[in-house]
């Protein structure tokens, strides 16, 4: 195995990860770049590499579950492990105009839940190879239940709802993971870095940005890189302070339900 740390951040090449990617760059650290643009995924292993650190670049869209399964199995078939996992890709668009995946399934719940649901089980081997390891998954404080007789927001659409409820996903997937990994010394939380960030998919919804993308990079470094965390697990985050969710993530029989309905979708996991 590398003495290298290899962190995986999704959603490298823009925004929080591509903040927070900057800011690990060292001899220490071998840093997984991803996104769906090439070019800006070259840049900024360029930019690594320069600091003093290494990286590469994997493109994938995560509106393809086909896609996320085959990134998965080229990391298991370049790396030896994995120290830390990023969950950080994902997407909002305000409106009321619904829009699906290839798969067929509704945009928010796919990239913001069903991908790092697929790709962190995929992965679990990786996670599991250097123990101890982290899993930081990025959501929002804003949530909403999750309606499990209309998941897909097929009746009465709003995008900020189906946002809401797909990053609520996100934190009953941490809560799930927390538990299903804790004798295996793998860590998960889930964070909120902030609100508004200035981040280009902020300001292309037509929202002002409140919240410096510096401020959530803090926020994220703690978790991927604090020893204050290091047996910090099933947690959520609001910035730095642990904080409480919605109150669906701490109902066990909704978090049951979004999990059969999570992996019958995804079809199921070898891990």
């Amino acid at each position: 195995m590398s003495d290298l740390r290899n962190i995986l951040i999704t959603g490298s090449t823009d925004g929080l990860g591509h903040h927070v990617a900057q800011r690990l760059a060292s001899p220490e650290i071998h840093l997984i770049v991803h996104g769906r643009n090439a070019e800006r995924g070259r840049a900024l292993v360029g930019a690594i590499q320069r600091a003093g650190g290494t990286a590469d670049f994997h493109a994938a869209d995560f509106g393809s579950l086909a896609e996320v399964r085959r990134l998965a199995d080229t990391l298991e078939s370049r790396y030896s492990q994995l120290d830390v996992l990023v969950n950080n890709a994902g997407v909002v668009t305000l409106g009321n105009v619904r829009t699906e995946t290839s798969d067929g399934y509704e945009r928010h719940f796919a990239i913001n839940y069903l991908a790092p649901l697929l790709l962190t089980r995929a992965l679990l081997p990786l996670l599991g190879a250097r123990a101890p390891s982290r899993v930081i998954n990025v959501v929002s404080a804003g949530q909403a239940a999750i309606d499990f007789d209309d998941i897909m927001l097929e009746h009465d659409y709003d995008g900020f709802l189906a946002y809401m409820r797909s990053k609520l996903a996100g934190v009953m997937m941490t809560f799930d993971l927390a538990a299903a990994l804790a004798k295996r010394n793998v860590t998960v939380n889930s964070l909120h870095p902030g609100t508004n960030m200035d981040t280009t998919m902020v300001r292309e919804n037509g929202v002002q940005p409140t919240t410096p993308v510096e401020k959530g990079a803090d926020a994220l470094m703690a978790l991927v890189d604090g020893p204050e965390h290091a047996a910090t697990t099933g947690c959520y985050f609001d910035g730095l302070r642990e904080a409480r969710a919605h109150s669906q993530a701490y109902n066990a029989e909704a978090r049951r339900r979004l999990h059969v309905f999570g992996k019958r979708l995804t079809s199921g996991w070898d891990h």
